[in-house]
Parts: C-alpha cells; sequence; structure tokens
C-alpha cells in the first residue's frame, strides 16, 4: 500500500502560535505544591501566596522577615530608614505551633546494616579474630576486599552496634579457652 501524500515531509514549525500564553495560564492555573500537612491544611485557595503565610505567621521571603545589618561604614554605624513595619495579624498561630512542636520532637536512628554484611562481619571475627590479611585470603571473601576495608567493616559494625559487638566477642572468648 503506498504513503500518504505529504507524511515523510518534516512538520513546519508554526511561527502565529503564541506558546507563552499557553504555558503561562497553564502554570496559573496549577496550585503550588505544599510538602508541610499543617500549611496544606490551613491553605485558602482563594487568597494569594504571601496572604496565607501572612495569617499563618510564615515569612515569604525570608531575606524580609530577617533583614541582614547593614555593616560599620568607616568606624560609623549605618542606622535603617527609621521604618517602623507595621504589625501582621497572625489569624492561623496554630500552624506555626505544629511545626515547632513536630521540629523538637527527637529524630528516630534509621542508620542500620544490612543481615548480609552483619553475618559476613561476625563469620570474620569468629574465624580469624583480628587478623585482617587473613581475612583477604578467606574464602567468603566473596567480594575481595582489602583488610583495610575488611577492617573499616568491622569498625562499622562496632558504632552501629556496640552492646551487639561486646555480647559477641565475650561469646567467642570462653570457645577460644576450651580450645587450649
Amino acid at each position: 500500500m503506498p504513503k500518504a501524500k505529504g507524511k515523510s515531509r518534516r512538520q513546519k514549525y508554526s511561527y502565529n502560535l503564541n506558546r507563552k500564553r499557553l504555558y503561562r495560564s497553564a502554570r496559573r492555573r496549577a496550585a503550588p505544591r505544599i510538602a508541610c500537612s499543617h500549611i496544606r491544611h490551613a491553605w485558602d485557595p482563594a487568597k494569594s501566596v504571601a496572604q496565607n503565610l501572612a495569617e499563618m505567621g510564615l515569612a515569604e521571603d525570608p531575606n524580609k522577615a530577617v533583614p541582614i545589618p547593614k555593616k560599620k561604614l568607616l568606624g560609623m554605624e549605618v542606622e535603617s530608614g527609621g521604618r517602623v513595619q507595621g504589625k501582621k495579624i497572625v489569624r492561623k498561630p496554630y500552624v506555626v505551633n505544629e511545626m515547632e512542636y513536630e521540629a523538637s520532637l527527637p529524630e528516630k536512628k534509621s542508620n542500620t546494616l544490612s543481615r548480609d554484611l552483619i553475618d559476613y562481619v561476625r563469620y570474620m571475627i569468629q574465624n580469624h579474630g583480628e587478623n585482617y590479611k587473613e581475612m583477604a585470603r578467606d574464602e567468603k571473601n566473596y567480594y575481595q576486599d582489602t583488610p583495610k576495608q575488611i577492617k573499616r567493616k568491622i569498625n562499622v559494625y562496632k558504632n552501629f552496634y556496640p552492646e551487639e559487638y561486646k555480647d559477641f566477642i565475650a561469646s567467642l572468648k570462653p570457645e577460644k579457652m576450651d580450645v587450649q
């Protein structure tokens, strides 16, 4: 079957199409992405970003909220223009209070090591003690780690699980005494 006429030609750029206007209107319609749930729940879509943030007691522009003091000029202090900024009314103070409370909570430690790495380190310590060169030549050293790399992995294990490491070393000592 023959091709349709004109399909093999490249498309011509339409110079008469106003792409700026299309892009701008699409951006205007999109609602702002808000990551914080407290702000998201208190957000009023009928108001501007500046109005919403002012009602919550948050700053729209951090440079205006906390101005950088002017440096001393030739030994004399330069005073600001003597303007007194009007106090803004905070209608939704609970947003800032909730955010401060959430920030004051202690962080949970989510640092853990993989089960494979823990088993690897325990196997090496159990069979070779502190001899890292012997560990590097072990057949279970699948990744062909150098003695320094193995030592680093053992130190990481010591730092992540200090109590578990002490218990493990303590359990190894009676085995060594029975052998002698």
